[in-house]
């Protein structure tokens, strides 16, 4: 195939291009004129948007919530769905999170895997295709998001003003293909805090986390009392026994009580660890049973903490397709009246929000501990294996990997294979490799990159010829 052996020429190009995006922190922020999701979202838009208009597609901006570039002709449209924002990116890197800088191979920084070098990987594809004069029968159609981490309101947008493509990928998940996704929903649990004026020890605060839908890599509980050098022994005995990351600083008569774990993605909690569930783990072993928070602290202590599929807190749902349901809490916050725990569940495909909200209900019954829920509940994807789509993905992959033992899978991560009826999701993670998206330090290899921009070639090709 002509067009796979020109993407090798392109390699030079795929990373500056890759770099350059990189470079642009597309966190959501405050909406302004023109900006729905604020600067860095708008500006990875228009790069992505210029780019495409430089190798010859032709583009089109949706108000900034979204866009598309087009290559060939046809009344049947075969998509690609990227976004070009990115999570927060925490701390702890190791170099720059928007520096795109290269090493050993690899270009570090926010947004490399999840979702900008697959979404680069994607226009190299279709110019490669461009170049070679291959024949398609059907047009070939990327569409590029801008609000996939926080909300989808990119989306929303795009498919009021155009009709969904025939079938689409998305490369924002996993290989070979992903013909399931399981239900996602974000909800608080909420108590009202009584503080006792009695209290030798009261928690003025508690906050962690960067968004529900990343495992907390850091928590932190500022503790006011009358004798802190009870609260500084218990935790150094506590460190001892259990080897939990929590550290102390003081502050006259506070003390800050630190706890750090490792960021993972929020549909697989158990590849983290949970600040928030270290630094809960010692605050029960200090606090007197009638202190303000004590029954919120030991509520996620006995029903939440290191538990992974919701197991103890009513919701421990699980099916032949999808398996285990995900529970993440990823973030907290709590001062001297309230407590808000925020929480990002994956459900089974087989199950429902309803399901989940009823028991989790069911088992804080009596505790004064509310359940709020948002809005959004994102419905579960399933696509059986014998569809055209999944077939031909799957043809694909076979040919450009050898892998020829590898199924379809499901997954408890959300893409935008959702908004759409006939889309799954396509890569960029290979079976074994190590999962980075939502993590410090996360990277894409140089060599990944361009197998990635091969595969999607001829997927592409596959289903437009």
């Amino acid at each position: 195939m002509e067009f796979v052996k020109l993407i090798n020429s392109y390699e030079e190009d795929i990373i500056k291009s890759t770099q350059e995006i990189i470079r642009i922190k597309s966190v959501e922020e405050e909406a302004k004129p023109g900006m729905p999701f604020g600067e860095g979202p708008a500006r990875a838009l228009e790069f992505a948007l210029n780019l495409a208009e430089e190798m010859g597609f032709t583009t089109k901006n949706f108000d900034n919530y979204a866009g598309h570039a087009d290559l060939g002709e046809g009344e049947e449209i075969v998509g690609v769905l990227v976004h070009l924002d990115v999570v927060p990116e925490g701390d702890g890197w190791i170099y720059p999170p928007y520096g795109a800088e290269i090493h050993d191979g690899r270009i570090y920084g926010r947004g490399t895997n999840d979702d900008k070098g697959p979404a680069i990987a994607c226009m190299y594809a279709m110019k490669a295709l461009k170049e070679s004069e291959v024949k398609l029968n059907k047009k070939i159609r990327i569409i590029f998001g801008t609000n996939e981490e926080t909300g989808w309101g990119c989306m929303k947008h795009y498919f009021k003003h155009e009709k969904a493509p025939n079938m689409a990928f998305t490369p924002d998940a996993e290989f070979p293909v992903i013909h399931g996704e399981k239900g996602i929903i974000i909800f608080d649990l909420v108590k009202n805090i009584d503080l006792n004026e009695q209290e030798n020890i009261i928690v003025k605060s508690i906050k962690g986390g960067n968004a529900p839908n990343m495992v907390p890599d850091y928590c932190e509980a500022v503790i006011e009392g009358e004798d802190l050098s009870i609260v500084e022994e218990k935790l150094n005995k506590f460190i001892k026994e259990k080897n939990y990351p929590l550290s102390m600083e003081k502050d006259g008569n506070n003390i800050k009580i630190i706890a750090k774990g490792i960021s993972a993605h929020g549909s697989t909690p158990e590849k983290g660890e949970n600040a928030i569930s270290y630094l809960m783990g010692f605050l029960g072993e200090i606090l007197y049973k009638n202190s303000g928070i004590y029954d919120f602290v030991n509520m996620y202590n006995e029903k939440i903490a290191f538990k992974h599929h919701g197991e103890n807190i009513g919701c421990g749902f699980e099916d032949d397709v999808s398996g285990k349901l995900n529970f993440n809490p990823g973030m907290i916050k709590v001062d001297e009246k309230q407590a808000k725990l925020t929480i990002n569940v994956r459900y089974p495909i087989k199950s429902s929000a309803h399901e989940v909200y009823k028991g989790i209900r069911n088992s804080l019954s009596g505790t004064g501990i509310k359940l709020i829920e948002d809005k959004s509940d994102t419905k579960p994807l399933y696509i059986p294996k014998d569809n055209f789509l999944v077939e031909k993905l799957m043809k694909v992959y076979r040919e450009q990997t050898g892998d020829i033992d590898s199924e379809p899978i499901t997954i408890g991560g959300g893409t935008y294979a959702r908004a759409m009826d006939n889309a799954v999701a396509f890569g960029p993670l290979f079976p074994g490799q190590e999962e980075v998206a939502h993590q410090k330090n996360e990277y894409i290899s140089i060599e990944d990159l361009i197998k990635l921009t091969k595969i999607y070639a001829h997927a592409l090709y596959e289903l437009a010829k």
